[in-house]
């Protein structure tokens, strides 16, 4: 006869693998998860593509720390997938770069086989970068989750506290929680509880705990706040019990801002590095680079500029960037996910794209016009030249220079060289910022400003809070207590709020939930705010239990939101002078000295013409020539890289540092804010292109006169 042990066994292990208690989620959490969380889709369908097709074996210690930032990051894939992707992506460019060099070898120059391989070297290069950028894709997507749901970190403790105050159950807490958090904290918690549900744990404690462990080396506050509230249960005194969950909010607190001011001293001298490094240095190496073209006789052409400028020097900012970033502690930032706001569709409509590109499209168009004058269909169609001289268009000043001035040697033609070209070219790097600059102004605008509005809202309603809180502690029931705080609030933003819930109570006869709650006419539909939806909603449960206890609930909100501003303030005054001298030298220091460069390169080419046409016209006639032919013969103006190329790589180079630094500037003050980020990006585009093509603008035109008015006399 079996044992009763033996039959409990059976039928367990048998339960458990009809139920599946350990192998999928419940129903429940498997439609919030795909309603909730936002996957790069496309990131994972091509591991899983090229990882189903390809399996690649890596070492185990390799294996757990991608797993464990995969499953940090809320990825589907395996470790072997991502590392996969990762090669293939390294293989693939390799090969198409060496497949296009053969090609360039065989069709276009077999003769050069010094720029093939130079080719071929930045295409590994290339490669290498795609590489590393691939590889620790899982790392990046783990951190950029880990800060989002950090910045929900202390909202977190806060409803948890607020609940645990006024109904002593770590269930219901939890549960309030995550009903209450909006982004990738909430899918936690709701995990935590629903952990629960299904079995995995028997109790709260127990699923909380293990959930805990995750946050062990990047966030000990939080784990140490919520083990003060696991603590508070045991209490059997009310007021010592109040006392350690107020505890447990101000650890928090305190945590994030020692971590704060830790952070905040290192990168200093990080970030330092990263404008020298990336900014200063390779404007100034893109002045040398007219005259180093030709003193290394060909060996350097505008492409390679342009790969080593736009390709290479900003990954290396890219990554010098990440670094930083990756050591950026959370619990400190925007809390308000995106797409939840009302007017989300606004920012991904697709229409301010193409509004941006037809008002782009002709910048870019006039910017290609000395190319585009090269075309014997274009210039047959509008019957002209493919170039002037100056004394044509009616300008004597410069009459001997030509508009766009290519120079045909030996069947070869390069340029343009003229000073009026370069001033043409600004439009391409203009056309650029003003594509992004547009498009993501029309997509923030009216999300930024009801963001704006909506902070502002909060700000009032902080205080009327409070006087909503006395009104209860003096008896005053809940329903009556809102015409109150209507009547007192009459020239604030909350006015509105208070009268049309005591509007619904008192003429639509409704209860206090519903005024504040329903669907069609409740207060809060018109008025898209976490912190008013929340505190409502600790109003209307507290209520139940008697209005002294809603009215502490909602003083103790009221007093930590203030706490919380206060701390808020305090870690943007220690990033302020990071974060404002980075952004001062990224929309002014960097666009004026590019400008300037642009400027030298265009009075180097300008004297460098001026010399050769002075060789031209006296050629023999004087002693003196010597010298000026012996400058024509070392610096041929054909062999130099055209300052039209030079400008347009140092206005791509600005561009693309403005959206690296942008990124950075807008993680390091507010953690993960799509919004945010796009609207700075907005203006710091304005601002840096615009001083940038003015500055060039003026440096070209003063610059390539100077040297004109310099070199006249050698002319008379």
């Amino acid at each position: 006869m079996p044992s009763t042990k033996d039959i409990l066994d059976k039928y367990s292990h048998k339960l458990e693998s009809e139920i599946n208690t350990y192998g999928d989620d419940s129903v429940e959490y498997t439609k919030f998860k795909q309603e909730t969380i936002r996957i790069p889709n496309r990131y994972e369908r091509w591991a899983k593509l090229l990882g189903n097709i390809i399996k690649i074996k890596i070492a185990e210690k390799d294996r757990y720390k991608i797993q464990k930032q995969l499953e940090t990051a809320h990825l589907d894939i395996t470790p072997s997938e991502a590392v996969t992707f990762s090669i293939i992506s390294l293989l693939g460019i390799f090969f198409l770069t060496i497949l296009s060099a053969i090609s360039i070898y065989l069709i276009v120059s077999p003769d050069k086989l010094g720029n093939i391989v130079s080719f071929i070297f930045l295409g590994v290069i290339v490669s290498l970068f795609v590489f590393y950028y691939t590889y620790t894709l899982p790392k990046r997507y783990a951190n950029a989750w880990r800060l989002q749901a950090s910045a929900e970190m202390v909202p977190a403790i806060l409803y948890t506290v607020i609940y645990m105050k006024h109904t002593s159950n770590m269930e219901r807490a939890i549960h309030f929680t995550s009903d209450h958090l909006e982004g990738p904290l909430a899918l936690d918690f709701k995990k935590v509880f629903y952990d629960v549900e299904i079995g995995k744990f028997h109790t709260i404690k127990q699923s909380l705990d293990a959930y805990l462990e995750s946050w062990a080396e990047y966030a000990p506050e939080f784990i140490e706040s919520f083990h003060l509230i696991e603590s508070s249960l045991f209490e059997s005194s009310e007021s010592r019990r109040t006392q350690i969950l107020e505890k447990a909010l101000q650890v928090i607190l305190d945590g994030v801002y020692e971590k704060m001011l830790k952070y905040s001293r290192e990168i200093r001298s990080p970030m330092t590095n990263i404008y020298m490094l990336g900014i200063i240095l390779p404007t100034l190496a893109l002045a040398l680079l007219p005259l180093a073209s030709t003193l290394l006789g060909e060996i350097i052409k505008w492409y390679h500029v342009m790969i080593i400028f736009n390709i290479l020097i900003p990954f290396l900012v890219f990554y010098m960037v990440g670094e930083v970033l990756l050591k950026r502690p959370g619990g400190y930032g925007e809390s308000q996910i995106l797409e939840l706001n009302p007017n989300y569709y606004k920012f991904k409509s697709k229409k301010h794209w193409i509004n941006a590109a037809i008002i782009a499209l002709p910048l870019l168009l006039i910017g290609l016009l000395p190319f585009l004058f090269q075309f014997q269909a274009f210039t047959s169609l509008l019957n002209i030249k493919s170039d002037y001289f100056f004394a044509e268009i009616g300008i004597p000043y410069l009459k001997e220079v030509k508009l766009f001035d290519f120079k045909v040697i030996g069947g070869k033609t390069s340029g343009p060289f003229s000073p009026f070209a370069v001033i043409l070219s600004l439009f391409i790097p203009l056309s650029i910022a003003v594509f992004f600059s547009s498009a993501y102004k029309r997509k923030t605008k009216s999300l930024i400003q009801s963001r704006e509005d909506t902070k502002l809202l909060e700000e009032e309603f902080t205080n009327s809070m409070f006087q909503l809180a006395n009104r209860l502690g003096d008896g005053v029931p809940a329903e009556i207590a809102f015409s109150y705080v209507a009547e007192s609030t009459r020239s604030q933003k909350t006015h509105e709020f208070f009268s049309l819930v005591n509007q619904n109570i008192q003429q639509g006869g409704m209860s206090l939930e519903r005024a504040i709650f329903d669907a069609k006419r409740g207060a809060i539909t018109f008025f898209p705010s976490s912190l008013i939806s929340t505190s409502m909603k600790i109003l209307v449960e507290s209520a139940k239990k008697g209005l002294q206890v809603a009215a502490r609930s909602l003083l103790s909100i009221s007093d930590y939101i203030k706490n919380i501003d206060k701390i808020n303030q305090r870690l943007k005054d220690l990033l302020s002078e990071i974060i404002s001298d980075m952004k001062s030298n990224m929309v002014f220091l960097a666009p004026l000295l590019a400008g300037i460069v642009v400027g030298l390169a265009a009075m180097i080419t300008s004297i460098l013409n001026k010399l050769q046409t002075f060789q031209q016209e006296i050629s023999g006639s004087s002693n003196g020539l010597s010298f000026i032919e012996f400058m024509r013969d070392f610096f041929q103006v054909d062999k130099m890289i055209p300052p039209y190329f030079v400008q347009s790589s140092i206005g791509l180079y600005i561009i693309e540092i403005v959206f690296i630094l942008t990124a950075a500037l807008v993680t390091l003050e507010s953690g993960r804010d799509l919004l945010k980020e796009k609207y700075e990006l907005s203006r710091n585009l304005t601002k840096s292109l615009t001083l940038y093509i003015i500055t060039a603008f003026i440096s070209i035109l003063a610059l390539t006169i100077l040297a004109n008015v310099a070199l006249g006399s050698l002319g008379g």
